[in-house]
C-alpha cells in the first residue's frame, strides 16, 4: 500500500518494520476516513439541504451565499491553534472535542428560521470543525514515516468526493420525509449530523495519540517506529531553523501555489455547493422538471466521478512522477467540460456527460497539488508554506460562495454562475503551470 523505506540491514528487522507500517496502515487509515468522510458531508450537505430550505425559509440567493461561505471564516479562528493541540496536547480528545460540537451545530442548523440565525450556525460550524484536517496533517507526523505519509494523505481525501456522492443520494431520501412534524430538509441536517456525535464519544477509545501508546504493537515495531520519526524530526528541525515565514512570503512559488489553490477553491467550493441548485436549473431549462431527490442523484453521480479522479491521479501521478501537468491539465479541462456543459440546445445526456467529466477533473488535481510545495521548495520551506496556501484555500471557499450568491441575486441564470466557476478552474491551472519544478525532488 505504500512506498519503500530504506530497510534496516537485517532481515529480522524488515520484518519488523513492514509489520509496524503495515499494522498503522490498517489501524489509523480507515478511521480517519470514516471521519473525513463525515466532516466534509457535514459541511456541504447545506447544498443538499438548499433546495427545500430556500423556499420554507425565503432566503434569496445572496442570503445562501453569504451563510455557505461564513463557514470558512469561523474555520480559519482555530486552524493553526487547532494543529498545535493535536501536536502538544492529545488528538484523540482534541478531535473528539471537535466531532462533538461540530456533529451539535450541524444538527442545531434544523433550528434556522431567520438569515441571521443562518449566518451564526454555519459560521459555529467552521468555528466547531477548525483544526480537523490541519489537525489529521500533524497526526499523521505521529504514525507515518516521510514516505508513506502522502499516500495515507491520499487515502484521507478520496473521502472528499465519496462523500458528497454518498450524501447525496442519502439527501434525497431525507428530503422526501416529513417524520414527526419536521420538513425533509429539516431531517438532512439532524441525520447527517448525528454520526459526528457518535464518532466523538466513541473516538477516545478508538484511536491512539502516539506510537508508545500504541498496545497492538509489539515492543519491537514500537521501538522501530518511533525511533524512524525521532530521525524524521531531528532531521527537520537541523534544516528548518533559518526559514522564517517573512522569507518564505518572498517566494515566488509560495505566491503561485497560494494563487492557484485560491482561483481553483473560488470554483471548486463554489461548485460543491451550488451544484445541486444548478443541475435542478439546467433541467428545468431544458423542460425536464425533476423532483429533490432525483436532482441529488443525477448530482451523486457527478460528484462519484471525482472519486475516480481521485484514485487515477494518485496511481498515474506516482507512475509518472509528474504533478504539475497533472493539476495543469485537469484543471483546465475541469474549466472546459463545464463551459461545455453550459452550451445552449443540448439535450440532457450531453450536459451531464459534460458534467461528469468536469466531476473527474476537479477532483484530479489534489493529491497531486499537495506534493508540489515540495517539489517547487525545500523541505523547510515547504512545511512553513502550506499552512499559508491552506488558508487562501478557505478564504477562497467563502468569496466563491458569496460570489454565485450574488449573480443569483442579480439575476443571472445557471449557466452564466457556471461560466465563471469554469473560469476559476482555468485560471487556477494558468496560475500552476507558471510554477517551476524540480521534478527529482519527493
Amino acid at each position: 500500500m505504500f512506498g519503500t523505506i530504506d530497510p534496516p540491514d537485517d532481515d529480522t528487522a524488515r520484518g519488523v518494520a513492514r509489520a509496524a507500517r503495515r499494522k498503522v496502515a490498517w489501524r489509523v487509515l480507515p478511521l480517519v476516513f470514516l471521519l473525513y468522510v463525515v466532516a466534509y458531508l457535514d459541511r456541504a450537505n447545506v447544498g443538499f439541504a438548499k433546495l427545500q430550505m430556500q423556499g420554507a425559509l425565503g432566503f434569496d440567493d445572496d442570503t445562501f451565499g453569504s451563510g455557505i461561505g461564513i463557514f470558512f471564516i469561523g474555520y480559519l479562528f482555530l486552524e493553526i491553534p487547532g494543529a498545535l493541540l493535536v501536536e502538544h496536547w492529545s488528538a484523540r480528545k482534541w478531535f473528539a472535542r471537535i466531532l462533538i460540537t461540530w456533529g451539535f451545530c450541524s444538527m442545531g442548523m434544523a433550528l434556522v428560521t431567520t438569515p441571521t440565525q443562518f449566518y451564526i450556525a454555519r459560521f459555529l460550524l467552521g468555528l466547531a470543525e477548525a483544526g480537523f484536517f490541519p489537525g489529521i496533517i500533524v497526526y499523521f507526523t505521529h504514525w507515518f514515516p516521510r514516505p508513506d505519509r502522502a499516500r495515507a494523505l491520499a487515502v484521507m481525501l478520496v473521502g472528499v468526493p465519496l462523500s458528497l456522492a454518498l450524501g447525496s443520494a442519502v439527501s434525497g431520501l431525507l428530503l422526501e420525509q416529513g417524520w414527526f412534524g419536521l420538513a425533509g430538509w429539516q431531517w438532512v441536517f439532524i441525520v447527517e449530523g448525528a454520526p459526528a456525535v457518535v464518532f466523538g464519544v466513541a473516538l477516545p477509545f478508538l484511536l491512539t495519540d502516539r506510537p508508545a501508546q500504541a498496545r497492538w504493537l509489539t515492543p519491537d515495531e514500537r521501538a522501530w517506529l518511533e525511533k524512524t520519526l525521532e530521525a524524521e524530526r531531528r532531521e527537520v528541525e537541523t534544516t528548518s531553523g533559518a526559514v522564517t515565514i517573512g522569507r518564505v512570503a518572498r517566494m515566488p512559488a509560495v505566491w503561485l501555489l497560494a494563487l492557484g489553490i485560491f482561483a481553483t477553491n473560488t470554483g471548486g467550493y463554489a461548485m460543491v455547493f451550488w451544484l445541486p441548485t444548478a443541475v435542478q436549473g439546467l433541467l428545468t431549462s431544458l423542460g425536464r422538471q425533476s423532483a429533490s431527490a432525483d436532482v441529488l442523484v443525477w448530482t451523486g453521480l457527478v460528484y462519484l466521478c471525482g472519486f475516480l479522479g481521485v484514485l487515477v491521479s494518485g496511481h498515474s501521478s506516482d507512475r509518472t512522477g509528474d504533478r504539475k501537468w497533472h493539476c495543469v491539465v485537469s484543471l483546465v479541462g475541469a474549466g472546459v467540460f463545464l463551459a461545455l456543459s453550459t452550451v445552449p440546445g443540448q439535450p440532457w445526456a450531453l450536459v451531464f456527460i459534460w458534467l461528469c467529466l468536469t466531476g473527474f477533473c476537479a477532483n484530479f488535481w489534489i493529491s497531486p497539488f499537495w506534493v508540489l510545495p515540495t517539489q517547487a521548495l525545500s523541505s523547510s520551506a515547504a512545511a512553513v508554506s502550506i499552512g499559508f496556501i491552506n488558508m487562501s484555500a478557505n478564504l477562497a471557499g467563502f468569496l466563491g460562495s458569496k460570489i454565485v450568491g450574488r449573480m443569483k441575486y442579480e439575476g443571472l441564470d445557471d449557466r452564466a454562475c457556471l461560466l465563471f466557476l469554469a473560469a476559476c478552474f482555468a485560471l487556477g491551472g494558468g496560475i500552476v503551470a507558471l510554477l517551476r519544478v524540480n521534478r527529482r525532488r519527493e
